[in-house]
């Protein structure tokens, strides 16, 4: 199952078929990351949490390296009501979350 939606999510990234909350974009610019570092979080990435007590739906957490190869990123997403794709929250991510 886990490996499904992941292939799903990373899907939606390579289609271009998700969007961002203000609350991820203002995330990203003050941990110096950009959506290219998103992109490539989710695409190597794997899921690190879910989370199903949310009514909207699941929330997945997905930690995985930025472009740089060495900077950990969490994306914390969730598909919407209409079948898109919203990324919530991005972090800076510890080593040890990563894996």
């Amino acid at each position: 199952m886990t490996q499904r939606v992941l292939d799903k999510i990373q899907f939606a990234i390579l289609t271009g078929d998700y969007d961002l909350t203000r609350h991820a974009i203002e995330e990203m610019a003050e941990d110096g990351l950009g959506i290219l570092d998103v992109e490539c979080a989710v695409l190597n990435g794997r899921i690190t949490k879910t989370e199903t007590d949310d009514p909207r739906g699941p929330r997945y957490t997905v930690v995985g390296s930025a472009e740089d190869a060495r900077t950990d990123v969490g994306v914390v997403r969730r598909f919407t009501e209409i079948g898109g794709y919203l990324i919530i929250t991005v972090y800076e991510a510890a080593e040890l979350e990563r894996w």
